[in-house]
């Protein structure tokens, strides 16, 4: 274990850091298992070697109801994440992975898309409080691959793309899925279609339907997606908006 109370261990691993940044080049940190020491140490870390871009793992267990599911309201869930930057200091370069995202989009594609409008009528995980300080994901090291903690499922993957690539917030992609899961070009397009609209961490997200089978969103009156098997939505979609990317269950305008 590492005291991170610790004067000198703290000196010595701000100056590793600095020299990473020096050095090596790299420009931004990843804190694993964030909710093992302070937000406070964390503070210290960031504020002394300074880098472009943070962001802190925080994987805590979302609410669940008696059926196993999560509730629809996630609140709790967010409101740590939201803390944590806060307390680290919400105007640096903190950030947090959007583990409340990732737990209602998880159970939203089995057929329960209106879990993706919250009772707000805002997206209901970090996005909707934060998004420019949510990093949104559909699976990473420890949820997917070879650990299989929590993971996607797996035929709906591209939906859960879909959605972060045109939402708000932060999207990164998964290696396994873009190298190894032949779902590069899929990705490629989604990634290509979020660039030329310039749709960004802080971009508008109006939520036109949130139904058992259709979830349809317009993102900075650029950009629309539909989620679900839902096919006949053309009564939804305004003139002038054409078909960029589609796949298995979504399509993005």
């Amino acid at each position: 274990d590492i005291d991170h109370l610790n004067l000198r261990v703290q000196k010595e691993l701000v100056e590793w850091l600095n020299w990473l940044k020096a050095d090596i080049g790299f420009d931004g940190w990843r804190f694993d298992f964030a909710k093992g020491y302070s937000a406070d140490v964390a503070k210290i870390y960031i504020d002394r070697s300074e880098p472009s871009f943070a962001v802190a793992e925080i994987w805590t267990s979302l609410a669940y109801g008696g059926d196993g599911k999560p509730n629809l309201n996630q609140d709790q869930h967010r409101q740590e994440l939201v803390n944590w930057v806060d307390k680290v200091g919400g105007k640096g370069p903190a950030t947090t992975f959007d583990f409340t995202t990732k737990g209602i989009l998880n159970v939203a594609v089995e057929g329960e898309l209106w879990r993706l409008r919250g009772t707000d009528g805002k997206a209901p995980g970090m996005i909707g409080w934060w998004p420019a300080k949510a990093v949104t994901f559909v699976d990473n090291h420890d949820t997917g691959s070879t650990q299989h903690m929590w993971p996607f499922p797996s035929d709906r993957v591209m939906q859960g793309y879909a959605y972060i690539l045109t939402h708000p917030g932060t999207p990164c992609t998964f290696y396994d899925h873009f190298f190894d899961w032949g779902l590069k070009e899929e990705i490629d397009r989604l990634v290509s279609v979020r660039t030329r609209h310039g749709i960004h961490s802080e971009s508008k997200l109006q939520i036109i339907e949130a139904d058992a089978d259709l979830y349809l969103a317009e993102i900075d009156g650029k950009v629309i997606v539909k989620l679900g098997p839902r096919y006949d939505v053309g009564n939804l979609i305004p003139g002038g908006f054409k078909v960029a990317a589609h796949g298995n269950d979504y399509a993005v305008w």
